[in-house]
């Protein structure tokens, strides 16, 4: 059958195409994609091209099909997982798989499976490393952010602290401890303060900082500290801009002793050192933004590393159980990712989304890959709305979710939007 894709061919040459998929053999499945994420990863690997480590070598005579973070249904199941999957199914993938140890991932290294397609052929190595994920939800678009989910999830779990006189390291977050986020009001940082509110281990206290109040506003209309405080946590947002002292603040917040967990969500070296700064006895620092530099360095006072036993971790990703988690968490209805959305468009803005993506601001740009829509932000659907009923349509669906993507919303979308041409 036909898929219609975007596939990358060299440094900054990607290609939406029509081609035909080869038949469907007896340990692979036909999946139909509905919905893909655009991922900082998918831009690096566009400009790098064959220099990407995931990337072949030979993408300029073998394109490779991009996009890592999507959601479909499946459509045909061959016969060797015919027990474990069945045609109907809606689905989401764990794209780091570790095949044989090498790096291949969907999204990344194979013909004819990536997340930028109408149609796809799912590998059997993807069932053999069990990274073809059920997903038993509502709608599309929460699995396609089950990745970016996982990468929060897996952050929790990579937290660790000790005890004095023994050398086991405690995985996960301090339950009823005190948790700061810095920088943490952007979108994943609201997806992080939706789990931990609403995850299986909670802190006692959530202070989440920020330079920019109108981010923090709407940061508390969406993670309200109402909700919190009904899940035992407590809640504080805290702006940080101006302050001569912040540190001191910071701790004051904390009762005097410091945080036992402290995420840093920007990668700007003073914002890591005011991470040290507030860490308790034994609290861990989680480095979680991937800075762009390979230089980035910031102080650390090793001081409190020797003598209050202070760590640092830094995780880049989750892995399976982590997606799987956030599917579980998602399917239940404890989490919505949904607030990490800020743009909405199809499969005919891929290109420029992904080449362009270091210069649109916002959080997730979320794709139908069905369909022939540009790029809007949320917050222009009334603007573009003037010239499209589809987008006015929208902007009033979401203005009744808070202004957040929806349910609602997709299930319009998919019902009444262009489809692309051939699908």
């Amino acid at each position: 059958m036909k898929t219609t894709a975007l596939r990358i061919y060299g440094k900054s040459d990607l290609r939406l195409e029509t081609f035909e998929l080869p038949e469907v053999g007896d340990d692979e499945i036909l999946a139909e994609i509905v919905t893909n994420s655009v991922c900082m990863s998918c831009h690096k690997a566009a400009l790098q091209g064959a220099d990407h480590k995931r990337v072949p070598n030979d993408v300029a005579t073998n394109p490779v099909i991009i996009g890592h973070e999507f959601a479909g249904y499946i459509r045909h199941v061959g016969k060797k997982w015919a027990g474990q999957f069945k045609a109907g199914q809606k689905f989401s993938i764990q794209p780091a798989m570790g095949y044989k140890g090498s790096l291949d991932a969907p999204g990344y290294s194979f013909r004819y499976i990536g997340g930028m397609a109408s149609f796809v052929v799912i590998p059997s190595c993807v069932m053999e490393m069990d990274c073809l994920l059920p997903y038993e939800g509502e709608g599309f678009f929460k699995a396609s952010l089950s990745e970016p989910m996982s990468c929060i999830v897996g952050a929790a779990h990579a937290q660790y602290h000790t005890r004095i006189g023994s050398y086991q390291h405690l995985m996960g977050i301090v339950e009823g401890g005190c948790c700061a986020l810095l920088a943490g009001a952007g979108p994943m940082g609201l997806g992080c303060v939706d789990y931990l509110i609403h995850g299986a281990r909670k802190p006692r206290l959530l202070v989440v900082t920020d330079i920019d109040q109108s981010r923090l506003d709407r940061a508390a209309q969406l993670m309200t500290v109402a909700d919190a405080a009904r899940q035992g946590v407590t809640l504080v947002y805290f702006n940080t801009a101006g302050l001569p002292d912040p540190v001191a603040k910071l701790k004051e917040l904390a009762g005097g002793e410091g945080y036992d967990d402290v995420f840093v969500y920007a990668p700007v070296a003073p914002v890591v050192e005011q991470g040290d700064a507030i860490l308790a006895r034994n609290g861990c620092l989680n480095f979680f933004a991937g800075p762009t530099k390979t230089d980035f360095a910031a102080k650390f006072n090793f001081y409190n590393v020797h003598y209050a036993e202070t760590h640092i971790v830094g995780t880049s990703g989750g892995n399976t159980d982590d997606m799987r988690e956030s599917l579980k968490l998602m399917s239940e209805g404890k989490i919505n990712p949904a607030s990490m959305i800020t743009h909405v468009g199809g499969i005919t803005c891929a290109c420029d989304t992904i080449l362009r993506l270091d210069q649109i601001p916002g959080g997730k740009k979320l794709v139908y890959t069905q369909y022939d829509l540009p790029l809007v932000a949320l917050d222009d659907f009334a603007k573009v709305g003037r010239e499209n009923p589809l987008f006015a349509k929208l902007g009033e669906i979401c203005q009744r979710h808070s202004g957040l993507w929806n349910l609602e919303a997709e299930e319009y979308l998919l019902k009444h939007a262009p489809r692309m041409k051939g699908a």
